[in-house]
């Protein structure tokens, strides 16, 4: 008589997966193979991913790449070996797209966040600061800006509001009235004409009323036709609304003359 192996035929009924071990004669045992578990019957591959996020770092994806294999890979928004992975600041480049006027924060669940500074209006993407200081940053109104510079004019540098209609840069640049005024001692009056002291007037506000008084004194008529508004029945106004901290400006095509 010869001992029977039970495991000769079909792995033992083994899974597979497993290992026929000979133990007695006309027994045997099943092992699950290396990566498996179970009774060895049934032999299941083991996921190190539902353990423990299989060793990766909280902030890391754990993938399956076979029986108790995986890999990880940082989230995004992280860097690192899957294992170890650190925040990545959005704030550390190019004030993470704020503002230069702005305070960039990082923020884990937005990413960052974007706050003008004191001083400054805005939703911190664009932050404007008082008027006087948006003049020098917008071509269309810099020459304004220098020539009350030039003047030491700092009316609108206060805590306001003001109201301003400033003449477009090529204008002021190219009327030669500006020389003529400037010799004879009455830019600042001209100037001063283009400014209203304790109102901060928008477009639609502008489109209400016929008449305000200028820092200069004299009147300002306003009115409004074919969806323009035109002030002296002259100069009339193509970009509105350019809202700073104490105030507003205008720009105008022609320049008032009181």
């Amino acid at each position: 008589c010869s001992a029977v192996d039970a495991c000769e035929s079909s792995n033992g009924g083994c899974s597979s997966k497993a290992e026929c071990r000979r133990t007695t004669p006309g027994h045997r045992a099943c092992v699950c193979g290396a990566g498996h578990t179970g009774d060895g019957i049934v032999c299941l591959e083991i996921n190190p991913c539902l353990v423990n996020n299989g060793g990766c770092d909280r902030n890391a994806e754990c993938t399956q790449t076979g029986p108790d294999q995986a890999v990880c890979n940082c989230l995004k928004g992280y860097s690192g070996d899957g294992k170890t992975c650190t925040y990545i600041s959005l704030c550390s480049q190019n004030n993470g797209g704020c503002s230069e006027f702005a305070i960039c924060n990082d923020t884990e669940l937005t990413g960052r966040t974007c706050t003008c500074k004191p001083n400054y209006i805005g939703d911190g993407f664009k932050c404007r600061g008082n008027i006087f200081q948006e003049l020098l940053r917008n071509s269309n109104t810099s020459r304004f800006y220098f020539h009350l510079e030039a003047l030491s004019i700092r009316d609108i540098s206060g805590p306001g509001p003001f109201t301003l209609f400033v003449p477009r840069t090529d204008v002021l640049s190219s009327d030669p009235r500006v020389k003529d005024w400037i010799a004879k001692g009455v830019m600042a009056q001209v100037l001063r004409y283009h400014m209203v002291g304790c109102a901060n007037l928008l477009y639609k506000d502008l489109t209400a009323i016929t008449n305000i008084t200028s820092l200069h004194g004299d009147l300002i008529h306003i009115s409004y036709s074919q969806n323009s508004l035109v002030l002296n029945n002259k100069a009339e106004i193509i970009l509105s609304d350019a809202v700073g901290t104490n105030g507003v400006i205008h720009v105008i095509n022609q320049i008032l003359v009181p």
